[in-house]
């Protein structure tokens, strides 16, 4: 308080109790003696001015913040040195598993090679040359299982070169089912694998070259779609259906292609229809004609109720594909997305009602009218309809489909088709709709793995 009190004190402290001395020292201009007159173990305590003590409370606090920061530093470089090794580990594990996937396919290759000594295997600088070193201006299209290049063999064959993606899990399964299954099919309206090359890390599968590419950019584009008058269009269902049926009566194994679409049927330059990309297809040995399976893969809009809704899948699944195939060259509509003003089916429902009321000439594209013959219109129509019935027991076998499609015999009539109820587009307003699905069929698909 004395200090307090008087302002030019400079400091005090207790008297050295040990000297016989006690009470107050005080301090006025320069600190001396300290050592020798205050208490060893009492504290001395100074006046300071206002900015020096600031100063002092701001290098503590800095301190703080030094040892709070190099804290948070340490933990995120503990932090980062833990997720590098994760990193390097996952990593690591993932290359180990692409080498023992590609150890693998090469030991299929090989045993399939022994089997069949004929299948070609490309090299590496064979298919780098042909495809210029797989140069973006080469690219004829790309999916889930990685790019197709076009190439040039040095005998002047062209060649499409299908590079599987590393990463696709889809790649894996499509290059073992391509050369195992499909290697000796032998059709003309199945698309010709030529050989496959398994070096550098690369899976690749080489084909036939098809100079139109596929169906879907013909029918789908108002100005293609005229190049395919009517007489072609049935040329090219002809094809698919007797590719088909070789598929499921005729090949070595019965085989379901589970992906047929437009985009899977190719073009040569006849335009005859080449059934392509074998990577869902699953085979049959002996007299097996279905099976199951937990995890749905394919297109939507092709695919049979059966196969979403159970995970069934038949030769009549393929049958089903083709009967939505059949109508959309007819009408040179997509299934998927299908909107017409007066209702709310999609095509197949358009396609029944038409059919029903006898209106069949209308589902025609209209840049082919001029060139129907009205009858075989009506007939491959009838026969599509047919194929997509909801039951698979109900759909005709691709043999008798082919006989439907050349003969003149009464067909029976179809029941209603899979998959054409009513449905919301996003344009319609759920306050003014007041319709109710006319069909059972309205369901909701959750385990589709589209391509």
């Amino acid at each position: 308080m004395l200090c307090m009190n008087n302002c030019s004190c400079t400091a005090y402290a207790a008297m050295d109790i040990s000297k016989g001395e006690s009470g107050c020292l005080q301090w006025f201009g320069n600190l001396i003696d300290i050592k020798e007159m205050a208490a060893s173990d009492e504290a001395i305590y100074i006046r300071m001015a206002g900015t020096e003590i600031k100063a002092i409370e701001g290098r503590k606090s800095n301190r703080q913040k030094t040892i709070i920061i190099s804290c948070v530093l340490s933990i995120g470089f503990l932090f980062l040195c833990l997720t590098f090794i994760i990193y390097r580990w996952k990593t690591s594990r993932k290359a180990r598993k692409i080498k023992e996937n590609l150890e693998r396919d090469a030991n299929a290759i090989n045993e399939h090679h022994e089997e069949d000594p004929e299948f070609p295997l490309f090299d590496m600088p064979t298919i780098n040359s042909a495809t210029n070193n797989f140069s973006i201006d080469n690219i004829l299209g790309e999916g889930g299982y990685g790019p197709v290049f076009k190439g040039i063999l040095e005998d002047g064959r062209e060649i499409a070169v299908k590079r599987l993606s590393m990463k696709s899990n889809q790649g894996l399964q499509e290059f073992k089912n391509e050369v195992i299954h499909i290697a000796k099919l032998q059709h003309r309206n199945i698309v010709r694998l030529l050989g496959c090359c398994l070096q550098a890390g690369e899976r690749l599968l080489i084909y036939e070259f098809m100079p139109n590419k596929s169906l879907d950019n013909f029918i789908f584009d108002e100005k293609k779609s005229k190049l395919l008058d009517w007489s072609r269009r049935l040329h090219i269902i002809n094809g698919i259906a007797r590719g088909i049926l070789y598929l499921h009566q005729d090949s070595r194994h019965r085989i379901v292609h589970r992906d047929l679409k437009a985009g899977n049927i190719l073009l040569d330059a006849e335009m005859n229809a080449k059934i392509s990309d074998f990577g869902l297809a699953r085979s049959f040995g002996g007299n097996g004609t279905e099976a199951n399976t937990q995890h749905v893969v394919g297109t939507y809009g092709y695919l049979s109720p059966e196969y979403i809704i159970d995970g069934a899948y038949s030769t009549k699944s393929d049958v089903f594909s083709f009967g939505v195939l059949v109508l959309e060259i007819v009408s040179g509509k997509r299934n998927r997305g299908f909107y017409h003003e007066e209702h709310r089916f999609n095509l197949l429902g358009h396609a029944w009602r038409l059919f029903t009321e006898g209106k069949c000439y209308e589902l025609v594209d209209a840049t082919i009218r001029d060139s129907l013959n009205i009858s075989t219109v009506t007939r491959s129509i009838h026969v599509g309809l047919l194929c997509v019935q909801v039951s698979p027991d109900d759909r005709p076998s691709m043999s008798l489909v082919v006989l439907m499609l050349s003969g003149e015999f009464p067909l029976p009539q179809p029941k209603e088709p899979g998959f054409y109820s009513e449905r919301y587009m996003p344009h319609d307003s759920s306050s003014s709709s007041s319709y109710k699905p006319t069909s059972i069929n309205d369901m909701t698909i959750s385990t589709m793995d589209a391509r």
